[in-house]
Formats: structure tokens, sequence, C-alpha cells
């Protein structure tokens, strides 16, 4: 049997990394994660045994030293992402940059005769300060903590047109984070976010809240990688694999959220849909019963409507910071519109829609029956629908809505 060759990504923390099921996707070779401190990095570049690997956050500058040789691109820009171990020693290149400008492309976000606003100084905004001009920015710049431009006084480049984030604020697991704020950028027409874990950022949510045109880091994670796979095997992917993996990794990350009234069917469509999908099935009201070590009905007696939505809108966080679930919340998680921005910021919501007259009473605090169920549906369903993405009718057979909610993914 023909062994394999190993290839990798070196960073400080990969835990949640897409890059090897993204290269597991470009090539017949062993991509593994090395999440390495700053004094191992040397002893990893001399293990001839890894004939290539990448480089992220905080290694892209620090890794130059232990080169032999850096193509012209990295060397300008001052920053690596791509090494492969050649006859002499070790050479460096710079992929995020076509990675970047086909990431920016993909969203429609043109840098022509634009000012840009770059966020963060490490190595990958060298990147974004390069394609920046490469693609003919009127005026570029960047934001740090210390730089004469700096998050106390960002706010002052009223005119900025295209913001760009290389930072890794907002990214797993600190998913209710931005960099910045985005109100009072009236000229405001683009932004792009390096950060692909959530699959929604903070910033990219604040952008789609303002109508402004926006994409994560995931287009730019694949097509850097397509590129660094043709320099580790020294042949030409078409780009249309690009889209193919992008689309791919973003059906097998992004979470089935279903919401609903009380009695609609959520919990029973969401445990058909997990087997159907090969995924895991999480009920937000039974993660709050553990937490609270007893029944929902109870909590609403013991502990009132205003102490059970706190705990629901904890819950809601910490599960929605996962990928690639099915997730059933409670009738009322809509009331609460800091739940909103959790549910999407990794998932496709699904309104689960039921004829009143159908919907299930027994054991429910808010809806005991059918007069305040049709009180409640009243007061939640423009609240339903600001959530949802889709609505699937849960009339007929659980068989036929678990297929609607399919069709829709």
């Amino acid at each position: 049997m023909q062994i394999k060759e190993k290839y990798g990504l070196v960073g400080k923390s990969l835990r949640h990394s897409f890059s090897k099921p993204i290269h597991e996707k470009l090539g017949n070779y062993d991509y593994n994660l090395y999440s390495l401190d700053e004094k191992a990095l040397e002893e990893f570049t001399s293990n001839k045994k890894i004939k290539g690997f990448n480089v992220t956050i905080p290694y892209k500058t620090d890794i130059i030293k232990y080169l032999k040789t850096i193509d012209d691109r990295a060397k300008e820009i001052g920053a690596v992402n791509t090494v492969v171990r050649k006859k002499n020693g070790l050479k460096g290149y710079n992929t995020d940059f076509d990675g970047m400008e086909y990431m920016l492309k993909s969203a429609g976000i043109t840098l022509k005769d634009k000012v840009v606003m770059i966020l963060g100084s490490g190595g990958t905004s060298k990147t974004a300060e390069a394609v920046a001009k490469h693609c003919g920015a009127s005026r570029v710049f960047k934001v740090s903590r210390s730089g004469e431009i700096n998050y106390n006084n960002y706010k002052k480049q009223a005119d900025v047109q295209v913001i760009i984030n290389t930072t890794p604020v907002g990214m797993f697991p600190n998913n209710y984070s931005a960099p910045i704020e985005l109100d009072g950028f009236k000229h405001l027409e683009g932004v792009a976010d390096v950060v692909y874990n959530p699959r929604l950022t903070m910033l990219c949510y604040n952008a789609e809240k303002l109508g402004v045109k926006h994409v994560n880091g995931l287009n730019m994670l694949v097509a850097q990688a397509k590129y660094a796979s043709e320099k580790f095997k020294g042949r030409k992917i078409d780009d249309q694999k690009i889209d193919k993996i992008v689309k791919a990794m973003a059906k097998d990350t992004t979470n089935v959220v279903l919401v609903g009234m009380p009695g609609s069917g959520k919990s029973t469509v969401g445990k058909e849909l997990a087997k159907k999908l090969n995924r895991e099935f999480i009920d937000t009201d039974k993660v709050i019963e553990r937490r609270a070590g007893k029944k929902i009905p109870r909590i609403f007696k013991e502990d009132g409507e205003v102490y059970f939505r706190e705990l629901e809108k904890e819950v809601v966080k910490d599960v929605c910071m996962q990928t690639g679930k099915v997730i059933a919340t409670g009738g009322g998680v809509v009331k609460n519109v800091e739940n909103l921005y959790p549910l999407k910021s990794n998932g496709k919501v699904f309104w689960i829609k039921r004829d009143i007259d159908l919907l299930v009473t027994d054991g429910r605090p808010l809806s005991k029956d059918l007069l305040t169920v049709r009180k409640l549906y009243k007061e939640r369903k423009d609240s339903y629908q600001l959530f949802s993405d889709f609505i699937v009718d849960n009339n007929n057979s659980v068989a036929k809505t678990v297929k609607g909610v399919i069709d829709k993914l």
C-alpha cells in the first residue's frame, strides 16, 4: 500500500479548524493539525517527514526565519501561509492573497477607487493591504490597538467604503463579539471577515442589518487551501472545485434550527431530521431542565418566567456555538430578540408551523387551552416570521415535514 505524504496546518489553537476536511477533499494526502507554541516551531520545521504545511495565527511572520527561500509575493507582503519542503530547504508562499481576492469577488465586493479599512496588524492584515492596493483602492489604512488609527478613534474615518477584518475577534469560542461597531459609516458598501466560524460573525450580522454586502472567511479558506494544495503537489486544480467545497462545507456545518408554537412538533420533527441527516439532535428545553435540575412547568411555578427566559437565553447561546446540529427550541424563544443572532450565527432557522386547532397543549405552562394558544400565536407570529429563514407546514405526516426541511436546505 502506498504511504500518503504528510502535510498539515501549524498554528496556536486549531481545535475547531476546518482545514483538515477541506484538504481531504482537495487531494490524496495525509493532512493534520499541529497546535504548537512558539518554542516548538523550529523543531517542527526540521521534521522532514512533513512535506509541506500551512501557517495560521499567530505564526505567519514568525515562520519566515525558518525558511530557505520565499517567493516574491510573500516577500513583498511580509507574511507566509504556505510552506513546501524543497530539495534545498523550505520555501514560503502566500496563497492567502489569491484566497482573499476570491472571497471579495465571490461577494461582489470591489475595492477599485474605494476607501478600505483593515482591522488588525498581523500577517493577514499585510495580505489584505497588498490585495487592496493591487485592486486599486484609493486609500488603505489599518486599525490596530496601538496605532495612530486605533479602536478608540476609528469612527473618525467616516468615508470608509469597505471594511476587512483580519483579527480573530468574533471567532469561536468568542462568537458574540465584534471588533468594531458599524454605525456612523454612511458610505459603507462591503464587509469582509476572514473569520469563518461562526458562519455568520457578529460583524457580518451587523452589516446584514444595515443592508451592506458581507462575506465570511470560508470562501477565502477554501480558495487559499486550493492554491496551497497546488503548491504541495505541483498540479493544477480547477477553480470550480472551490465553490463545490464551500457549498459542501457550509451544508455540513450549518445548524438546522427549529422554532414554532408549543405543541407544533418541533422535537418530533427534529429527532427524525437528525436521523436522516446523521446529526446530533439537541432540544434546548431538555438542556434547560438539566441545568435547572427540574422540569419546565416546575421552573415556571417556582422561579417564574423571567428566570426561565434568562436561563433559556444562556442555553441558546451555548448550544448555537456548535455546528452541524439539529436544534429544537422552546415555543417562546422568539420572545427575546437577543436570541435571534445566536440562532442564526451558525444556523438556518425553520418555522415549523401547525394549525392552531392541531397544537398539543398538555403539560405546557403557557398554553393550557386553545383560547390561550390563540392569544399566544397572535402575540408571537410576527416574531416567528422575523426569526425564520424558511416556513415548513407540519399539518400532515412527520415524514412530509422532514422532507420539506431537507428540500429547503
